[in-house]
Parts: C-alpha cells; sequence; structure tokens
C-alpha cells in the first residue's frame, strides 16, 4: 500500500418478496432474495374447505452463471452482457510524517480482448466516487475483460500490474467469496474505510450477485507477499454485468 516502504387465503394470487436494504451502488452490497407467486384455485376459503395451493419461485441470478472468471483476474462473459466499472478506492500513500501521510496518483486500466490497456481512473483516492461509472461498455461472448492499475510518485510510474502480468497483484472476487490472507480482516485497522462496506464480520466479499470486484497490490511484488505492505488495498474496482 505505502509507496514509499510502506402466509387464510382471501384473493386468488399472493405475490412474494423479500426485500433487502441495498447499498448506494448499483447492485448493492446484499445479495438479492429469491422472489415468487403463491395462488389459490378459489377467491373465498370455507372452514373445512381444501384448497389447491400452487407457488412458483425464481432464485437470483449470480454473475457465474453468466460469466466465467480465470483467475486471478479475468472476466470472460458467456453471452453478450454490459459491463459498468466503478472506483471503490486507491490506496496508495507516501509518509509525510511521523503519524500521516498523504495519498499518491494512481491508474486504473482496462483491456477489452485483443485490445491495449487504457485508462479509466487516473487521481487520488480523494477522487474518488464510488457512485461513478468510470467504464461501461457491452461485451461479446467469449471476449475477455482483464485490469491493470500503477502508482505515479517523485515524477515517475511504478510498475505496471495488470492481468497479463503473470503475477498475483491483480485479482478477482465474488460475493461469498474469502479474500486472500493479505487483505486485512473486517476490524483490522489496516484495512482501509472504503473497504469494510465490502467485507461482513465474518470476513467474506459481500457485494451484489451481479458484481466483481477486483484488488490490486501496486506497490509491491507477489514475492513480497509476506511484507505489511502488501494488502491488496491500491486500487479497488466494483464491476457490475447486466444483459440490458
Amino acid at each position: 500500500m505505502n509507496a514509499s516502504h510502506r402466509v387464510a387465503a382471501t384473493a386468488s394470487i399472493v405475490t412474494l418478496c423479500i426485500l433487502s436494504p441495498g447499498h448506494a451502488l448499483a447492485q448493492g452490497t446484499v445479495p438479492a432474495a429469491p422472489v415468487g407467486t403463491l395462488s389459490t384455485n378459489t377467491t373465498l376459503v370455507r372452514v373445512g374447505a381444501k384448497p389447491t395451493l400452487t407457488w412458483n419461485i425464481t432464485y437470483p441470478s449470480v454473475v457465474k452463471d453468466y460469466v466465467t472468471i480465470t483467475p486471478p483476474s479475468t472476466v470472460i462473459p458467456k453471452q453478450t452482457m454490459y459491463a459498468d466499472v466503478r472506483v471503490l478506492g486507491a490506496g496508495v500513500t507516501v509518509s509525510s510524517g511521523s503519524s500521516s501521510f498523504n495519498y499518491v496518483p494512481t491508474e486504473a486500466q482496462i483491456k477489452y480482448d485483443n485490445s491495449s490497456y487504457s485508462r479509466i481512473f487516473y487521481g487520488t483516492n480523494n477522487d474518488v466516487n464510488p457512485n461513478t461509472i468510470v467504464y461501461t461498455r457491452q461485451m461479446t461472448a467469449g471476449k475477455s475483460l482483464k485490469f491493470g492499475g500503477r502508482y505515479f510518485y517523485n515524477n515517475a510510474w511504478g510498475t505496471n500490474y495488470t492481468s497479463d502480468s503473470g503475477t498475483q497483484n491483480v485479482r478477482t472476487l465474488v460475493n461469498g467469496d474469502t479474500p486472500p490472507a493479505n487483505l486485512p480482516l473486517y476490524n483490522a485497522p489496516s484495512l482501509e474505510s472504503f473497504l469494510k462496506p465490502y467485507l461482513d464480520a465474518s470476513g467474506k466479499i459481500k457485494i451484489g450477485p451481479m458484481d466483481v470486484i477486483v484488488y490490486m497490490e501496486l506497490t509491491h511484488s507477489d514475492s513480497q507477499m509476506s511484507n505489511g505492505g502488501y494488502d491488496l488495498q491500491d486500487m479497488v474496482l466494483l464491476v457490475t454485468f447486466r444483459t440490458k
């Protein structure tokens, strides 16, 4: 992270629906609940009568029904889909005193299919608005979406880590996954505040059912995983997939 080392039926149809509180983002951090209908063959049920009940339940879609995720960070749709990308946080910092720090400009990149990596965000964590979509694309089945990032400090770029780097510096996870041990726990002081809404108290990923979260470590190589600075919080993206 630190760039300087550091149910009486009275009607014929009853609709069943569970509503859950959502997050500010499109998908929300609470997974969608099953919805469905319950119906009876009569509008009035007399005492002792046995009406016929029928029901139908529709279970929510999950992102892995629609895309293939190839570790560590390549996503390939199984059908034509749209992808919306938001930046959740950019956590590269440098020390500016014994107990203070400054954020460092950081770049997020996207690569679609066989194109080159292109910038979708550049700035510090102070420039991040997690409700803003910074990139939208209609994706064709079988064509990949990859991610990358780097920081800028002392008039020089740090190492550019991407899905094609052959390292573990850029990683993707979905709802319910357990993050890598390098990512600080929910109550850890070293967990960036921008990540807390996306982890539950048990330490699992808490995002929407059609979301993929992308974590990047930009200041340390994966040969330095034992270093406290290797925490996968340097650039964090949320990718929401939709069919229209």
